[in-house]
């Protein structure tokens, strides 16, 4: 009876020991194993979508298993961020980043992204364009700040709705040029580019979208809100170069949630990146007024941190309050 015993002891050491050499099926399965979701914050057909949808479709093709956008949109994206917090950190379920994010932070009191999400890969950022009638007299951003000095109070700046993206760069160009204009929220950028057509607007900050009116002449562009200009249309300058240190852009990233293992952050990283390489890639988001902007995870993770700092004291210096 003892040396059977002796004889089952030793068989479960055994197997004890085999089962802790052996990598367990979940480690050893290559990332990733099934379809991933990836969450967009805002409604189907914008820009933060398609290029959702294109990452997707990307990311599919390079690591081999569906990369499926869902649209979640709501509260500024709030309702999505809230959605990958609460999932798995896997890497199984993904989120699209904005500069809305960033803002986020200082106006929603939960919109924590930097304890929620684990940066992955910044993917592109695009430039807001400054525009006034063809007929203005006002021509350049120097003439645009002189015209509001001595026109105090009496400049409408339209853009899209308080605390958005466009509005905080109107804000940050006020308080970087010190001056006082009146700034106009509408539903979104396109409203504030129609009243601007109608001529009930002095001047309005756009998407890129706008440079379609620029083209047409219906519009003229003071400039964009890059630190540079922008390679695809060089004859219109930045603002920085009437205000050094002015930025103001739209960005997209990608994150997952917070504690997600290292290695599928790197993995899908890597994948990105190289994806955003590919010039065929790239010019698909040139045509949407984006330019690429490649980071790695740690990269990423700074200028976010930057991203929300500079956003929140351009709201505390502006008493912006949540809508």
């Amino acid at each position: 009876m003892a040396g059977v015993l002796r004889r089952e002891f030793l068989e479960a050491v055994v197997g004890a020991a085999t089962m802790l050499a052996r990598p367990s099926v979940a480690g050893a399965q290559a990332y990733p194993a099934r379809p991933v979701r990836l969450v967009v914050g805002f409604a189907p057909g914008g820009v933060p979508d398609l290029v959702a949808r294109l990452l997707g479709q990307w990311l599919s093709a390079r690591l081999g298993e569906p990369f499926v956008v869902e649209n979640h949109a709501g509260a500024a994206s709030n309702l999505a961020l809230a959605d990958v917090a609460r999932a798995a950190p896997d890497g199984y379920t993904l989120f699209e980043l904005s500069v809305a994010n960033a803002i986020n932070v200082s106006l929603h009191p939960g919109a924590d992204i930097e304890g929620a999400i684990a940066p992955i890969a910044s993917i592109a950022h695009a430039a807001f364009m400054i525009v006034v009638s063809p007929t203005s007299s006002i021509k350049t951003v120097s003439a645009l700040i002189d015209y509001a000095k001595t026109h105090l109070g009496k400049l409408n700046f339209g853009s899209s709705p308080t605390g958005t993206p466009p509005y905080l760069a109107v804000s940050l160009f006020k308080g970087m040029a010190h001056i006082d204009v009146v700034q106009v929220p509408y539903r979104n950028s396109l409203q504030a580019v129609e009243e601007l057509l109608s001529g009930r607007l002095d001047v309005a900050i756009s998407h890129m979208s706008a440079i379609e009116y620029v083209k047409s002449g219906k519009l003229h562009a003071l400039a964009v809100t890059t630190a540079q200009r922008q390679a695809t249309l060089p004859h219109i300058p930045s603002v920085a170069e009437f205000l050094p240190g002015y930025e103001a852009t739209t960005w997209y990233g990608l994150g997952t949630a917070k504690a997600a293992p290292p290695e599928i952050i790197k993995a899908i990283s890597t994948a990105t990146n190289a994806a955003l390489a590919d010039p065929h890639n790239a010019a698909h988001l040139t045509n949407l007024g984006l330019t690429v902007d490649r980071r790695s995870p740690a990269e990423f993770e700074k200028f976010i941190t930057d991203e929300t700092k500079k956003w929140a004291e351009v709201i505390k210096a502006a008493n912006i309050k949540p809508q």
